[in-house]
């Protein structure tokens, strides 16, 4: 049986729309989880033909894993992730049993964002930054960067907004430096410019070579704790200097990293009239962005990855064009989930696509500290962003999720 085995997966968004999509291709689909809850649910997973318990996703368990599902008989096709930081693991295991199309050495560098400045640098899309080693002096050494404040301190290999913290002055400094050390004991600390402008991101998929502009999504970003993304809103028509200016970000990043077939997706903001890079990650967005494109443009970006990586030729033909925004849900208190009130009302609202509620019953909220902390989000359409923004946040004030103070 031809089979597809995943590397982990998120309960719901773009990870899990792969598995379902990799199903109704006609796949078996086995899943390799280190999330024992998963196993608990499995009546949840009816698209997950098979699912293993990994307690360490290392490269040579998994590679007895696989060996395992050979002995079964299963010809396996592909081996995909669409998870931090398991992409380049799942490329490993692809190139060693399968007929891959993966990039190893440029998914290798995008999943590290040390890396990724290395091959940017000396572009105009790469900002400042600095490496901090953990051998130096950080008290002496970093009062050099004083004159560079307000600065971004970032872990190498964190995700979601997890490990990437704003800092004003040198004592904020020193203590974040110090938080992202204690963190990731043998890992240096990133320290970047800090950019102010409007933020977009960028999805694009590479074939033979070429980089396709996918999606274009403006960001709105919530400075509370972290910097967190609360909207997202898929432009139907680019206007053509702006595309052609993106464009030749895509271009550049392709030859950068010489990319042969791939997919990433890219943040950027626009400072001072150019294009500076935040982040760049080799798969697409998480969370909702997989129905945000499909709902602006009948495409199934997961599918066509998956088709891609299978050595098939991806489509990306749209079926039609439309804005298409997405509001994502916050708390502001901490406390127990005791319940949530509003979202059947907020689906009665004209140009609504969907709500999706992520907390159950019974779950710890806080104040969102990464992205995984948001609570869902209201996705809808319309005939202009601004519209569509509009009906998204009027539909969300219906939804209120009810804490138990803790």
């Amino acid at each position: 049986m031809r089979t597809i085995v995943f590397i982990d997966t998120n309960k719901s968004g773009s990870s899990r729309e792969a598995i379902k999509a990799a199903e109704r291709l006609g796949y078996l689909t086995v899943l390799f989880t280190k999330k024992k809850r998963f196993l608990t649910q499995r009546t949840e997973f009816p698209d997950v033909h098979q699912m293993y318990y990994v307690n360490k996703m290392e490269i040579n368990l998994l590679k007895e894993k696989i060996h395992f599902l050979q002995r079964q008989g299963k010809q396996i096709v592909a081996v995909l992730s669409f998870v931090d930081p398991f992409v380049q693991i799942a490329a490993q295991l692809s190139a060693l049993y399968c007929d891959s199309l993966f990039d190893i050495h440029a998914i290798s560098k995008m999943e590290d964002k040390i890396q990724t400045r290395k091959a940017l640098e000396g572009l105009s899309l790469s900002p400042f930054y600095t490496v901090i080693n953990r051998n130096v002096n950080k008290a002496v050494h970093l009062t050099k960067y004083n004159s560079s404040l307000p600065l971004i301190v970032k872990a190498p290999i964190s995700t979601g907004s997890k490990d990437v913290l704003y800092v004003e002055d040198q004592r904020q400094l020193l203590k974040a430096v110090q938080t992202i050390k204690d963190k990731y004991r043998n890992q240096p600390v990133l320290l970047e410019e800090f950019l102010d402008g409007p933020q977009f991101l960028l999805e694009v998929l590479v074939q033979n070579g070429k980089g396709h502009l996918v999606a274009v999504i403006e960001q709105e970003i919530s400075k509370l704790d972290r910097f967190i993304v609360t909207g997202y809103g898929l432009l139907a028509t680019v206007e053509k200097n702006l595309k052609e200016s993106l464009e030749y970000v895509v271009d550049t990043v392709v030859k950068a990293f010489n990319m042969q077939n791939g997919t990433f997706h890219l943040e950027l903001k626009y400072v001072n009239h150019q294009w500076k890079l935040i982040e760049i990650n080799p798969r697409i967005s998480g969370g909702v962005m997989n129905r945000l494109i499909e709902e602006a443009y009948g495409i199934n970006l997961v599918e066509e990855t998956i088709q891609l990586y299978t050595g098939q030729t991806a489509s990306l033909r749209k079926q039609h064009s439309k804005f298409v925004y997405a509001h994502y849900m916050v708390v502001n208190s901490k406390g127990r989930l005791r319940k949530v009130t509003g979202k059947q009302r907020a689906l009665r609202h004209a140009g609504v696509e969907e709500v999706y509620i992520k907390p159950r019953k019974g779950a710890f909220l806080t104040p969102p500290l990464s992205m995984g902390h948001r609570c869902g989000y209201v996705l809808a359409s319309a005939d202009t962003l601004t519209e569509a923004k509009k009906i998204a946040q009027n539909a969300a004030k219906e939804i209120h999720f009810h804490l138990e103070q803790i």
